[in-house]
């Protein structure tokens, strides 16, 4: 394990032990969800995982150092102070500044996987922005998962994005894409998009079995689990399409263009909704961490 990185020792230890560990990124912390509820959350998902019998490993960079697992005061820190957003390529930057940042799915991915963790669970992934044919605008969230042991689960992508390019993306890389209980790719608040899947699994001993078969083809590539927002949780489709549909009539009216429009357009969402879509995401998290420590859980059953 690189020494650049501050594993907790309850992480460490149930890494040594072969117990289930699941990292959980602190971007949705400290910049998608408003405070105090974000506080809230952050202790949510992990008693959820602890409740499972699984060790949380929430993901941040602190002061210049890359914390795998994070204490009271860390798990603070990521709620109340204003950090940086890092992806992967600004690790380097942050760490050399002695600087504190939260971690998007992209550097969570690429931390959690040099800790030896390998389940992640997320809201939803990042992917191509609409517009990206002229903006060329695109998440590294796709391209760090080309090169990163890590099953990420996530309710699939925001519906701000082009979903129909992020999918042709995640193919050209070769990182599967695994409906878990359905074969219609979800768009994070809603359970369906127009888009079908390949592959997709019934059970989380299903997803740690191929998990084991890409080891031993030396693949090398990440694995995603798009797994809906339960029926009774997802935003109604009707307030979704309309609040979606003046979201990106202002954001033209505004002459947003390029790298702005998706924040743009989340915040306003937000705004739209009058807070029912943060419900939502909060809800489809919760879903997502349970369905991350049943995987974890049976990953871990296989090198008993």
């Amino acid at each position: 394990m690189p020494n650049s990185l501050r594993v907790s020792d309850e992480v460490a230890a149930a890494l040594a032990a072969n117990h289930p560990v699941v990292a959980l990124e602190s971007t949705i912390i400290s910049h998608g969800l408003p405070r105090p509820r974000n506080h809230e959350a952050a202790l949510e998902f992990e008693a959820i995982l602890r409740d499972a019998g699984v060790t949380p490993a929430t993901i941040a960079v602190l002061d210049g150092v890359p914390r795998i697992g994070l204490d009271a005061e860390g798990v603070r820190r990521i709620s109340e102070e204003e950090l940086a957003k890092a992806s992967v390529r600004d690790l380097p930057i942050i760490a050399a500044a002695g600087s504190s940042a939260a971690t998007t799915v992209a550097a969570t991915s690429h931390l959690a996987a040099l800790a030896g963790i390998r389940v992640f669970a997320t809201g939803g992934l990042g992917g191509v922005h609409r517009g990206a044919s002229e903006s060329f605008d695109e998440s590294a969230d796709l391209s760090t998962l080309a090169v990163t042991p890590i099953t990420v689960v996530s309710a699939g992508v925001k519906s701000v994005l082009d979903i129909a390019a992020t999918l042709e993306r995640l193919e050209t890389l070769s990182v599967p894409v695994i409906g878990f209980g359905t074969r219609i790719f979800p768009s994070f608040w809603l359970r369906e998009s127009a888009f079908t899947l390949d592959w997709s699994v019934d059970g989380a001993a299903e997803v740690a079995a191929i998990m084991k078969a890409q080891d031993e083809l030396g693949h090398g590539q990440g694995i995603v689990v798009a797994n809906p927002i339960p029926l009774e949780q997802q935003w109604d489709p009707a307030e979704h399409d309309r609040v979606l549909s003046e979201a990106l009539a202002l954001a033209a009216e505004a002459g947003v263009t390029g790298k702005a429009v998706t924040p743009f357009l989340l915040l306003k969402i937000v705004e739209l909704s009058g807070g029912r879509s943060l419900e939502v995401n909060l809800d489809l998290a919760r879903n997502n961490v349970r369905v991350a420590a049943a995987i974890a859980t049976a990953w871990s059953a296989l090198h008993d």
